[in-house]
C-alpha cells in the first residue's frame, strides 16, 4: 500500500525551478501511506511530474522503488495497491516470451510489463486486487490514470489553473502552488444527506474523484479527461441476476467458499507481518476461518471492546478468536480514549466524512498497526449477500404501503407530524402506566416522524433515498445549496431487471460501499501506515455473488444464508447467530456529555452566521432538542460538527 500525486502542465508556477521541492511537498503531506520509501520524477519538456511514498509490503528491495519504469522504457507508474494473481500474469508473460528479465518480484514491475506486452486496457482486465495508479506514456505523452473495479483505493484529479492535477488525498493536491480551492456547495449538500460525498465529486469545485473501475486518459492536446469503464459494477448485478446460478445449494456453498478460500490465500501474500480485523460477525468471522485453515500458524487477530451496551462486540470475537485458535488482541478502550480521536479525523480524512464508525476503525487500526502491517477485512459481505437489515425492511414496507392509497398516505404523515415528538412520549409514558403489559419504547415520537417521512414516499427507490439519508433536505439547510446528480438521484445506472431488494444492494455496492465503507477504512488505516485487504472485493467473488439466487441470500427471514453456510463449516452456528450490531460509539450520548462544550463551540449560532454555509435557526433547534433529549439528531448533528470542525483544518492549512 502506498501514496501518490502528480501534475501534468506547465501553467506560470516555474516548472524547472519549482518542479522538484513542489513535488517533495505534495509527497510529504502523504507520508502516513508511505513511510518505508519516497520518489520523484519529472519531465521539464512534457510537463509532467510523478511523486510516490510507499509502504514496503511485497519486495522490500530497492527493486520496488518508484516511480518505476517499464522495461521498454515507454511507461513510468506510481502505483497504490496490490495485485494478488501478478505471479500469474508473470507466468503468461514468460510463457509467451512477452517479457523481459525481471529486476525483483514487485507487482508494480509485472504491471507494467503487461502495459508493455498487452496495453492498459488488457492487463487491468487480467489483473485480481485493489489498486489506484498513474503512468505516463512517454510515447503518446498522454497520462491514465484507473482505479480498481469496486473503488478500494481513492484517485483525486482535476484542473487548478491551468495546472492538472492528481493524487491519492487532497491534502497532496492542496500543497501545489497552483491550488485556489473553494468550497463546492452542491457537494456538501450531497454530503448532508448521505455523511460522504458521493463519486464524481469532491468538497472543492473543479476536483473529482475518479469512479471505480474506470480509466481516465488526457495530455496537454486532450485537455478534457476521456474516462470510460473497463470494468462495470452495475453490469455485472445485471447479468449475474440474469443468468442465475442453477446448482444446488450445496454446490453454491461448495463454489462460494473455494472462490472465498483462493481470495483469501492470494491477500494472504505479503513479506510483512499480516492479521486480521475480527468482530465475531459473519463477515470477518468468514474471512479468520479461511485465513487461519490456510496457516500453519495462529493468525494475528485485533478487535477493540466499549464497556458501553450495546456497543461491545469483543466478547464475541474472542469466543470465534478461541475456537479457531488465533492469536488474538483485544483492547477495551475508554470513551476518552476514542474521544481523543475526534481531532484527527478533519485531517484524516481530507474532506468532510461523518459516518461515527470512522472512531472505532481508527481504533482498531491503531492497534493492529502495533503487530502488523497488513490486516484483512470482512468489509462488503453486506452489500453482495443481502446483509443490511433495510433491505428487507424496504421490501416488506413498501409492499404494504403501496397498498394504502398516497392520499391516504400523505393524511396520516400530517396526523403524525401534527404533534410533537415529546407530546407523542408522554402519550407513551402514561399508556406504559395504564396498561402494564405495554412495552415501553424510547423515543417514540423521533421514530413516529421519522415513520411520517416514509410514509410520503412515491417510489422503492424513493423509500430507499429516505432510509439511507439523514438530512432529507439539505437544500434547507446548506445556504445556496443545490444536490447535483448522483447515482441514486437523477444519474440512476441501468438497472433493468433487478428487483426492489436487488436494486437497493446495486445501489449500495456502487455507491455506500466505495464512497462510505471503504473509504472510511482507508483513511483510518492509512493514517497509521496499516495496509488493508478485502477478500469479499475480488471480483470472481462479487461476480459470483450476484448470479446467487436471492433465496441463497435471504432465506427464512435469515440474511447472508450462503456465506453462513461457509462459515458454519469452521465455526458453531450458535457463535454466531445474535441482533446484528453496527460498529459505533454512543455519539449522542457523548454529545449532551463530554462533547458538549466542543459541539456548542462549534454550533454556535455566531459562528454559523459567520461561516455562512449553514442555517442556523435550524442547525440550534435541532442542537436544543437533541440537548433537551425531545429528539436524538445525533446524525445530523454529526453531519454539521465534521464539517465544521474540516473547516477550522481548512483555515489552518490555507489561512483565509
Amino acid at each position: 500500500m502506498c501514496g501518490f500525486t502528480g501534475y501534468l502542465g506547465h501553467g506560470s508556477w516555474g516548472v524547472s525551478e519549482q518542479a522538484p521541492r513542489t513535488l517533495t511537498r505534495m509527497a510529504e503531506t502523504i507520508i502516513s501511506r508511505g513511510p518505508d520509501d519516497f520518489g520523484t520524477w519529472q519531465d521539464e519538456v512534457s510537463g509532467i511530474g510523478l511523486a510516490h511514498r510507499r509502504l514496503s509490503i511485497v519486495d522490500l528491495s530497492s527493486a520496488g522503488h518508484q516511480p518505476m519504469f517499464s522495461a521498454s522504457g515507454r511507461y513510468v507508474i506510481a502505483f497504490n495497491g496490490e495485485i494478488y494473481n501478478h505471479l500469474d500474469i508473470r507466468a503468461e508473460l514468460e510463457r509467451s516470451k512477452a517479457a523481459a528479465s525481471w529486476r525483483g518480484h514487485s507487482d508494480t514491475e509485472t504491471l507494467l510489463a503487461g502495459f508493455d506486452a498487452w496495453g492498459i486496457p488488457k492487463t487491468l482486465e487480467q489483473a485480481v486486487g485493489m489498486f489506484a495508479f498513474a503512468v505516463w506514456d512517454r510515447q503518446s505523452n498522454t497520462l491514465t490514470l484507473a482505479r480498481d473495479r469496486l473503488g478500494e483505493k481513492p484517485l483525486y484529479y482535476g484542473w487548478m489553473n491551468g495546472v492538472f492535477l492528481f493524487g491519492s488525498e487532497l491534502k497532496a493536491l492542496k500543497a501545489h502552488p497552483v491550488w485556489a480551492g473553494e468550497v463546492d456547495r452542491g457537494a456538501l449538500s450531497l454530503y448532508m444527506r448521505h455523511n460522504y460525498i458521493p463519486t464524481p465529486y469532491s468538497i472543492y469545485k473543479g476536483i473529482s474523484k475518479l469512479r471505480p473501475g474506470c480509466l481516465l486518459t488526457i495530455s496537454l492536446t486532450q485537455r478534457e479527461p476521456a474516462i470510460a469503464a473497463y470494468w462495470s459494477g452495475a453490469k455485472v448485478a445485471v447479468e449475474g441476476v440474469s443468468n442465475i446460478f442453477t446448482g444446488s445449494a450445496h454446490q453454491a456453498v461448495n463454489d462460494l467458499e473455494a472462490l472465498l478460500k483462493d481470495a483469501v490465500r492470494q491477500q494472504m501474500m505479503a513479506d510483512v507481518p499480516l492479521g486480521a480485523f475480527l468482530s465475531g460477525g459473519v463477515d470477518s468471522s468468514t474471512v479468520v476461518a479461511l485465513m487461519q485453515a490456510q496457516s500453519s500458524r495462529p493468525v494475528q487477530t485485533f478487535t477493540i471492546g466499549f464497556n458501553e451496551e450495546g456497543y461491545n462486540e469483543a466478547v464475541h470475537a474472542k469466543a470465534v478468536a478461541k475456537h479457531l485458535g488465533t492469536a488474538h488482541t483485544e483492547l477495551y478502550v475508554t470513551a476518552e480514549q476514542a474521544l481523543a480521536v475526534i481531532p484527527r479525523l478533519p485531517s484524516l480524512y481530507d474532506e468532510p466524512f461523518s459516518d461515527s464508525s470512522q472512531i472505532p476503525t481508527f481504533l482498531v487500526s491503531q492497534l493492529a498497526r502495533q503487530h502488523v502491517t497488513v490486516a484483512l477485512s470482512g468489509d462488503a459481505g453486506d452489500e453482495l449477500f443481502c446483509g443490511y437489515n433495510r433491505y428487507q425492511m424496504t421490501a416488506s414496507l413498501w409492499r404494504k404501503l403501496a397498498a394504502v392509497p398516497r392520499p391516504m398516505r400523505r393524511m396520516v404523515a400530517m396526523m403524525l407530524t401534527s404533534v410533537a415528538p415529546q407530546s407523542w412520549d408522554r402519550l407513551a409514558a402514561r399508556l406504559a402506566t395504564l396498561v402494564p403489559s405495554t412495552t415501553r419504547f424510547a423515543n417514540v415520537g423521533d421514530k413516529l416522524h421519522k415513520g411520517a417521512d416514509v410514509l410520503s414516499c412515491q417510489s422503492p427507490d424513493a423509500l430507499y433515498l429516505g432510509l439511507v439519508s439523514h438530512w432529507h433536505d439539505p437544500a434547507s439547510i446548506v445556504i445556496g445549496g443545490h444536490e447535483p446528480p448522483t447515482l441514486l438521484n437523477g444519474d440512476l445506472p441501468d438497472l433493468e431487471g433487478l428487483d426492489d431488494v436487488q436494486r437497493m444492494m446495486a445501489l449500495d455496492m456502487l455507491n455506500y460501499l466505495p464512497d462510505d465503507i471503504l473509504t472510511k477504512v482507508d483513511r483510518a488505516a492509512m493514517g497509521v501506515s496499516l495496509e488493508t485487504r478485502v477478500p469479499f472485493l475480488d471480483h470472481r467473488v462479487a461476480e459470483f455473488a450476484w448470479t446467487l439466487p436471492q433465496s441463497m441470500k435471504l432465506r427464512d427471514g435469515q440474511a447472508k444464508w450462503a456465506l453462513r453456510q461457509v462459515l458454519y463449516r469452521y465455526v458453531p452456528k450458535e457463535m454466531i447467530e445474535r441482533p446484528k450490531m453496527g460498529f459505533g460509539v454512543p455519539i449522542g450520548d457523548w454529545l449532551r456529555g463530554p462533547l458538549r462544550d466542543w459541539a456548542e463551540n462549534l454550533l454556535s449560532e455566531r459562528r454559523l452566521n459567520s461561516d455562512g454555509f449553514f442555517n442556523s435557526s435550524i442547525v440550534r433547534a435541532k442542537w436544543n432538542e437533541h440537548l433537551g433529549g425531545k429528539r436524538n439528531w445525533q446524525y445530523q448533528l454529526w453531519d454539521v460538527l465534521m464539517f465544521q470542525a474540516w473547516l477550522d483544518e481548512e483555515r489552518y492549512l490555507t489561512p483565509l
